[in-house]
């Protein structure tokens, strides 16, 4: 009998090399229709959210930045009438249901209470201002979402516990078309979502009476996840995340166990997702792939291409919560023993240093990086996938899954192309 191999854990610097959070305005504006977003930081803050959103250019944005001049790092102004003159000038231009104030890096080092002035200025203004942390020195990536949606969890209605059947909320922004498919998915197990954190509109947020059950969609999203359980008494559901054909059919199958219903058809359905993968996974297949770290994606991605054949050979992370994400790296730990492949280490705050050491020792056929190292890496030949892509493709769902197998191909397949065409001149 074959000896169960396990999951080795590490933690290295204490850095985060990663996108700056407050990129997640990036998508909530866009999520959350009737909203405002106000970035509170310096000129470095506005310029990163100029580049970062350089692809909405097209788009009438809804945030703006409270650019922090010397005069307020020196406390030589006034943060509340400030604050208080950008925000009469927003509900005046835009009118809309909320204004999230977005903290940044230094809002921290210069201690500006935001939590104690916003209260004030919402009775003053009569508008919600709800205060969310997204800066770097506390935060990776993909938290800045996780610590908006923290916030709007409180403001959630509690509604009233006489349900018959407690109502579902799942968390987690995702496109409206992945949205339909999941909740597509769910009906026909005979299951009706009852709202979305966030949901379309802020007056539109979903009611969450005690003893409701929340499911996450994301990782990244533990601390929406303990909010929920401690300020709304909700039961969280753990489970895999719906990322690749294996991880949303355990998603769906443990949403279903809650409710004491035998799922239909969900077995032939992720079979026929890896038949349909099947000429991708041809070229993955004993291939090997090593994770810096960046965006709290990197044990979901890995489980799936561990589940396609990869070798992983190390998923570096920023930020790892054991028990938000359990299931995940149970099913990583299984998928890797039930193919007999390499078993990962999970590196929390790597040292980007050592890893590369570990890349030149181990030459993995593929680093998925944050866009810092990947050029770096490149001219080394070594094949890199910016990390950042996984975060802005439709990866959720059974339908979804291709684009992650496509996203990680792609990079291969070019430098396979180059190689032989310098070859062949």
């Amino acid at each position: 009998m074959a000896q169960i191999k396990e999951l080795a854990f590490e933690c290295e610097t204490g850095n985060y090399h990663t996108f700056c959070p407050i990129s997640c305005v990036s998508w909530l504006y866009q999520k959350i229709k009737d909203s405002f977003f106000l970035v509170i930081g310096t000129k470095t803050c506005g310029y990163f959210l100029q580049n970062a959103m350089g692809v909405m250019i097209f788009a009438e944005p809804r945030y703006a930045m409270a650019e922090l001049e010397e005069g307020d790092i020196s406390a030589q102004l006034n943060d509340y009438q400030e604050l208080r003159r950008l925000c009469l000038s927003i509900k005046k231009d835009r009118a809309p249901s909320v204004i999230f104030w977005i903290g940044t890096c230094t809002t921290e080092i210069i201690k500006m209470d935001l939590e104690g002035i916003a209260p004030k200025l919402e009775k003053e203004l009569n508008i919600p201002i709800v205060v969310a942390r997204a800066n770097g020195l506390d935060y990776a990536f993909t938290q800045g979402e996780d610590t908006v949606l923290a916030a709007l969890a409180s403001r959630c209605p509690k509604g009233f516990p006489n349900f018959v059947k407690p109502p579902l909320i799942v968390f987690g922004s995702l496109p409206d078309s992945t949205v339909n498919q999941l909740n597509l998915e769910l009906e026909q197990q005979g299951i009706s979502v009852s709202g979305w954190l966030p949901s379309h509109k802020y007056t539109n947020l979903p009611e969450i009476p005690e003893g409701s059950y929340v499911i996450g969609v994301n990782p990244f999203l533990s601390r929406t996840a303990t909010t929920l359980m401690r300020k709304r008494k909700a039961k969280l559901i753990g489970a895999p995340f719906p990322i690749g054909p294996d991880g949303t059919r355990q998603w769906i199958e443990k949403i279903c166990s809650v409710y004491n219903i035998q799922p239909k058809n969900l077995v032939e359905r992720e079979q026929n997702i890896w038949r349909n993968l099947s000429s991708y996974i041809d070229e993955v297949k004993g291939k090997s792939v090593f994770f810096m770290g960046d965006n709290l994606l990197e044990i979901s991605i890995a489980r799936f291409l561990a589940a396609c054949g990869m070798n992983i050979y190390e998923v570096g992370i920023p930020y790892m919560d054991k028990r938000y994400q359990a299931a995940e790296l149970s099913l990583l730990q299984e998928t890797c023993n039930k193919n007999n492949s390499v078993m990962p280490c999970i590196v929390e705050k790597p040292d980007n240093y050592n890893q590369i050491d570990r890349i030149y020792d181990l030459k993995p056929d593929l680093v998925i990086t944050g866009m810092a190292h990947a050029n770096p890496l490149e001219a080394r030949n070594i094949n890199t996938k910016w990390s950042v892509e996984f975060t802005f493709t439709q990866i959720h769902g059974f339908s979804n899954a291709e684009e992650i197998l496509k996203a990680v191909t792609r990079p291969m397949k070019r430098n396979n192309f180059v190689v032989s065409n310098n070859i062949n001149s």
